[in-house]
């Protein structure tokens, strides 16, 4: 089978929720359909961005199916996988592929966590790839976040998997993703760097990476995706311009305290009258006021408002 491509803008969705907190089934509908006006790269759906971990396995199954129908094959749908131990990561990986993801973001475990995790990491993601035949996103996710940063051997061992066809790189660090990136580049196959850092996402672009995987993919997606082009086109002039309009938005999106960028973007996209409803799952919660201005403010001084 030919390893999925992944490249370009791939925004990691929000999933519009009612007072109740359940899924706004035709409201993901219509957003789903806002974002495939633009040239994205793909869709990440239950990942962080989209409170997956906080949903049911029946929730996590129907919103695959809903982006999936919307979808019809035109870009890739990445699931997230969050699960806590290898046989429950398997069964979860053939559900979300039964229900129609073409790969999967595989998020961190606590055993990838200490010295000499190679070999747990190296057997965590054999095991989800061959158990159910999909193609994988690795995720190097910095410690405070409760990720891991893989070291060279781990990473020369994951670029070995054959399903292994990207690594989202969220360390938040410079230097770490210049050196990620040289190590998969040494690499005997091609594996995919997508950006995770929304605070410096031009610039991996511009050292090199393929994409984006990220949360502040969904809102201003068409601006980011003409960023994306214009560095492919080496025209970086014009896409610092776009960066530098975008900056404030991201800088108030991701304040802190960061764990309420959700909110925050749905708070965006509800002023953009994208979506309707930004309420959030607990334990996570609203808001402020104060909040709720900053990203109006930032998005007027964008232009977008």
């Amino acid at each position: 089978m030919t390893p999925l491509k992944l490249s370009g803008i791939i925004p990691a969705t929000v999933l519009p929720m009612d007072e109740s907190f359940r899924i706004c089934e035709g409201e993901l509908e219509d957003y789903i359909r806002w974002l495939m006006k633009f040239r994205v790269g793909g869709l990440a759906v239950n990942v962080d961005t989209g409170e997956g971990p906080h949903l049911y396995p029946e929730e996590r199954r129907r919103v695959l199916e809903i982006v999936t129908d919307v979808v019809k094959g035109r870009v890739p749908v990445v699931a997230g996988l969050a699960a806590s131990f290898t046989d429950q990561a398997v069964r979860l990986a053939r559900e979300a592929k039964e229900a129609g993801a073409d790969a999967l973001l595989v998020f961190p475990i606590p055993a990838f966590r200490g010295p000499r995790a190679r070999g747990v990491i190296c057997h965590y993601y054999r095991a989800v790839a061959e158990g159910a035949g999909i193609d994988l996103v690795a995720f190097q996710l910095q410690p405070e976040l409760g990720g891991v940063i893989f070291d060279e051997e781990t990473l020369a061992a994951l670029a070995s998997i054959e399903r292994v066809v990207a690594l989202k790189e969220a360390s938040f660090d410079a230097r770490v993703f210049s050196d990620t990136m040289r190590v998969l580049r040494r690499a005997e196959r091609r594996v995919a760097l997508l950006t995770g850092n929304d605070n410096f996402i031009l610039e991996s672009l511009i050292m090199g990476a393929d994409g984006a995987l990220i949360g502040f993919g969904t809102v201003a997606t068409d601006l980011q995706v003409e960023m994306f082009d214009l560095v492919k086109r080496r025209r970086y002039e014009e896409a610092w311009e776009i960066y530098e309009r975008l900056k404030p938005l991201a800088d108030a999106i991701f304040a802190p305290p960061v764990r309420n960028y959700r909110a925050r973007l749905k708070e965006a996209l509800a002023a953009l009258g994208v979506i309707e409803h930004t309420y959030v799952r607990p334990p996570l919660l609203p808001i402020s006021e104060e909040e709720r201005e900053a990203v109006r403010r930032a998005l007027r001084e964008a232009g977008l408002l």
